[in-house]
């Protein structure tokens, strides 16, 4: 080895720690394996480059220590230790005193990057260090691009590293006819094919190219050896600053262009892409940003209403105390946030899920009857159609005096709430405690980044899950540029929004956010549809101009 090279005998014994080599996969976080996961929550000290952390760290325990990575000349030293990279430095320095390092890599430790090298710094101090393999970008990118490596002929398959591939290592894959992975660049592409045609590859060789594989930014080029050159300088991808770009080809039939159009699983989702503003509390957003990923969109959760304690406390202290003493026949739910205050006053004074014995619960919804679910209440009453207080109503029993010992309700709800719910249970015989178990304010504007896109046209779609939305997003961050799509829960949200200058594209066929969601999936699947039937390239809404006006859908 050189004297410049690395000395990984040099590096001091350390106090036995452990360190986990982790493959974080590609770049699309549901990539991680089930170990990989575990590793990640009991770190204590967590050390990646700042994209792979971006994948990783949702997964690591609150406090783990993320010390910044820098790349360093392997020639240069710190306190006369030798140095790799800075990632050995900060990986030794973190097992001091017996702490969990886990080190992520991108792709798999042992064919993506040089993690070895690290590794062998591990076993000259004497520290125990495992190995977790991920998806290698190799492997993944190609997957997502919906291009096999291998077919029922079982044909070989030969990855090359364009950076380091020598003269003999292209002459052997360009006389082979086996399926050649390249990692490359961008900018590097052309270079890398031309190497494969002068060691004997046909220039019509079917190639495709990948950048951002497994992520929502993923973009493929179907082209072959001899036009893919041209295919990215006609797609305006190069010449380009982002040349540098890392992407993986795929030379062989295997990759041709038929197959293609029927195995693109991951660009071809409804709303690939797509940036969707998701205006709602964070927790109401969660479950509706997940489903939004499922169809390939990126979510981007902008609270407008934030949840705070009623002024008055005493009226909810009250309406509690009074489930445990035998006030009330029912408790009737109108939202999560309802749940999630009871839930709170219940803790509060010591209470749990058996405070609920012998009173009927009531829940307006799916998502907050799953909230109760959560609490350990089992709601006896869910809307059979309708999900809305007019839907709760429909199904409620009036009260009777032989079989309903109690005549009263407790209804603990928002302070801007309708009247719909208590008017109807009265009119049913009820008796009914209207309680103001929480307030809703307007939050506080979002960054002006976010405020800048959402009045620029940098959102493909804005989903409004209420009319308080629709006001409380105008009034905190503008108004939505006219080529977002508006996508609305119902009739009176969509009220609100055109009342406001909007235009509303889709209209969800039931009061449910995932209807919603499903909604407007269903509009980027026909809109997608109708640009190939077309012969169009396949846009977001916010990579067109302004222009005709689009009707509203329901579905």
């Amino acid at each position: 080895m050189s004297p410049t090279g690395p000395v990984v005998s040099d590096f001091p014994v350390l106090p036995s720690g452990h360190v986990t080599f982790l493959g974080a996969g590609p770049g699309d976080p549901g990539l991680l394996t089930l170990r990989a996961v575990e590793a990640l929550a009991s770190a204590d000290v967590l050390v990646a480059e700042p994209d792979v952390l971006d994948v990783v760290r949702g997964h690591a325990r609150a406090g783990v220590s993320t010390p910044e990575m820098t790349v360093v000349d392997t020639s240069s030293t710190t306190a006369g230790v030798p140095v790799l990279r800075d990632a050995v430095n900060l990986v030794m320095e973190g097992v001091k005193g017996g702490r969990r390092v886990v080190r992520a890599v991108n792709g798999d430790p042992g064919m993506d990057g040089d993690a070895g090298a690290e590794m062998l710094a591990c076993a000259a101090a004497g520290v125990p260090f495992e190995v977790v393999p991920g998806v290698a970008n190799a492997v993944g990118v190609p997957a997502y691009a919906g291009v096999p490596l291998r077919d029922a002929q079982g044909a070989d398959v030969r990855f090359v590293d364009a950076r380091t591939a020598t003269d003999r290592c292209w002459s052997e894959v360009g006389a082979s006819d086996a399926t050649a992975v390249v990692s490359t660049s961008l900018d590097s592409v052309a270079a890398a094919a031309g190497e494969l045609v002068s060691a004997g590859r046909k220039p019509d060789t079917p190639m495709t190219v990948t950048v951002a594989g497994t992520t929502t930014r993923q973009r493929t080029w179907t082209a072959t050896l001899g036009t893919i050159g041209q295919v990215l300088k006609q797609a305006k991808v190069l010449p380009s600053p982002e040349g540098h770009r890392p992407v993986i080809a795929v030379v062989g039939e295997r990759s041709s262009a038929a197959q293609r159009d029927q195995l693109s699983w991951f660009e071809s989702k409804p709303l690939f892409g797509w940036k969707v503003l998701v205006p709602r509390t964070r927790e109401q957003a969660a479950s509706l940003s997940d489903q939004l990923r499922s169809y390939g969109a990126v979510p981007h959760e902008v609270p407008t209403i934030a949840v705070e304690p009623p002024r008055t406390p005493q009226q909810m202290e009250r309406a509690v105390k009074g489930l445990v003493t035998g006030r009330y026949e029912w408790i009737a739910f109108t939202s999560v946030n309802a749940v999630k205050a009871v839930r709170e006053k219940f803790e509060e004074y010591g209470l749990d899920a058996r405070a609920f014995a012998g009173i009927k619960v009531a829940a307006v919804g799916e998502q907050t009857a799953a909230a109760l679910i959560d609490f350990g209440v089992k709601p006896d009453l869910v809307p059979s159609g309708e999900q809305s207080a007019a839907g709760l109503l429909d199904d409620w029993p009036p009260y009777d005096p032989v079989f309903d010992p109690i005549d009263r309700v407790f209804l603990p709800r928002a302070d801007i709430a309708t009247e719909t719910l208590v008017a109807g249970l009265i009119e049913l015989g009820w008796e009914v405690d209207d309680v103001t178990a929480y307030r809703t304010v307007r939050a506080s504007p979002p960054p002006a980044e976010t405020r800048e896109a959402i009045k620029g046209g940098g959102f493909d779609a804005v989903m409004f899950t209420s009319s308080s939305t629709v006001r409380n997003l105008v009034g905190i961050a503008g108004k939505p540029h006219n080529v977002t799509v508006i996508a609305c829960i119902g009739p009176a949200t969509a009220k609100t929004a055109e009342e406001h200058g909007l235009r509303v594209d889709v209209l969800s066929p039931e009061p449910s956010v995932h209807k919603l969601a499903q909604a407007l999936a269903d509009f980027g699947a026909r809109r997608r549809d109708a640009a190939k039937e077309a012969g169009d390239p396949v846009t977001r809404p916010s990579e067109r101009r302004p222009g005709a006006r689009r009707r509203r859908t329901t579905t």
